[in-house]
């Protein structure tokens, strides 16, 4: 079930999504494993390769803030159907959750709903144990 306090930040963040050059507005917001909301906005760029999605941000601020695995993130935008994280964002997500809950919605209470590993079917990440920073 989607967390309406998901909903509510990624809403308000999606408000201050900066997009001057697709006009397209992405908010997400998520919890992490100690309950804690992250959330953020896409935020474009001139040089379009520097743009960053809002999941990204708000893993970025996850991981900023000393947390590294949440259980659900809700991504919001006004495009029908929802729009769902790209591929880039389904390996970061990947990264940190496999398991977590994805939300994608909209203003019209369309949803798109699933794990992120049925985003990205055949993602791929580092263990503990073959990572060689043991992070």
């Amino acid at each position: 079930m989607m967390d309406p306090t998901l909903l509510e930040a990624a809403q308000a963040a999606f408000k201050q999504a900066y997009a001057p050059f697709s006009r397209f507005r992405v908010g997400s917001a998520l919890r992490s494993a100690s309950g804690r909301v992250f959330f953020g906005a896409n935020v474009e760029n001139s040089s379009y390769g520097l743009t960053r999605c809002a999941e990204q941000s708000s893993v970025q601020t996850m991981v900023s803030s000393g947390e590294r695995e949440f259980g659900q993130i809700v991504v919001y935008s006004e495009s029908s159907p929802p729009a769902s994280p790209c591929g880039a964002c389904r390996q970061i997500l990947f990264e940190f959750a496999p398991e977590a809950e994805v939300y994608c919605t909209n203003h019209l209470g369309e949803v798109i709903e699933g794990k992120v590993k049925d985003f990205l079917p055949h993602g791929f990440r580092l263990t503990p144990e073959r990572d060689p920073q043991g992070i």
